[in-house]
Order: structure tokens, then C-alpha cells, then sequence
């Protein structure tokens, strides 16, 4: 299959899940009223759940991707001690694989801490929004009030 075709497949399939969608003013689901066009969505439940497995890939990155290095550094150093040219070789290999285990954990790391954040964050600056666009009552805002922002 190539790109494109399976670029296509995976267009059609997200469409026919409904999309994103952002909600304001706890507006109810699909099929019960509110407004199509959404751009964003960020259920917390969903977002915890991709930030914990990013944890725990992170967890078993660390544990798992550095099991062999004290052992090639050991080879390493005979070799080196042995005057091959492979030992070099193999140092330089060790320290390409520990730096890039660095940064993927590095980035598992943020991925975690980043869903974590906006998960609070979205859920923050909704209700933030929401308050600010009601009267004093607890009634909504009028569309020709809303209106004024844009003017």
C-alpha cells in the first residue's frame, strides 16, 4: 500500500469517527444539539491514559534500554587495551545508543508531563471561558453580546 493510499484510508477512517471538537458552555453531545465545526477535543480520560503509557514506556525504557552498557563498555576497553580498532568503534556505539536512549526518555518524559498539563489546563481555561460568558445570574450570554467581542 502506498503513502498515499494509506494516508486516504486513514483520512476516511477518522472522519467517520466524528472528528475533534472543541465544546463550550457544556454544550451536549452529538445528536442532542451544539454546534458542528469543532477543532478540538481533550477528554481527560484519554489524555491520562496516552501521558500513563508514555510513563510507563518511559519506566521500562530506562530499566530496560541500558542493561548492556557496562558490559560493551567492558568490551570496549579490552579491545581498546588489545590496540583493535574495534573497541573504539564499539565506545563510539555506546555512547550513540545512551545518547539517543537520552532523548527518547527524554521525550516520553514530556509527553507525559505535557498530557498531564493539558488535560488540567483545557479543563481550567473551559471552565475559565464558560464563567466569563454568563451574567452575573448564571444566565448565558446573548449571540449579540458575544457579538461585541468580535466587533
Amino acid at each position: 500500500m502506498s503513502f498515499d493510499e494509506e494516508w486516504a484510508a486513514l483520512v476516511a477512517k477518522a472522519s467517520e469517527r466524528g472528528g475533534a471538537g472543541t465544546r463550550l458552555n457544556e454544550a451536549a453531545d452529538p445528536g442532542g444539539g451544539g454546534g458542528g465545526g469543532h477543532d478540538l477535543s481533550a477528554a481527560q480520560d484519554e489524555l491520562g491514559a496516552i501521558g500513563h503509557d508514555a510513563y510507563v514506556l518511559f519506566g521500562r525504557l530506562r530499566k530496560d534500554g541500558d542493561l548492556a552498557r557496562e558490559s560493551s563498555d567492558g568490551a570496549a576497553t579490552a579491545l581498546r587495551n588489545a590496540n583493535l580498532a574495534l573497541g573504539e568503534e564499539l565506545a563510539l556505539t555506546v555512547g550513540v545508543w545512551d545518547s539517543q536512549l537520552r532523548t527518547l526518555l527524554q521525550s516520553c518524559a514530556h509527553i507525559s508531563n505535557h498530557l498531564d498539563y493539558s488535560a488540567k489546563s483545557y479543563t481550567k481555561q473551559d471552565k475559565e471561558i464558560e464563567a466569563q460568558m454568563r451574567h452575573r445570574d448564571g444566565s448565558a450570554m446573548s449571540v449579540s453580546e458575544i457579538e461585541r467581542y468580535y466587533e
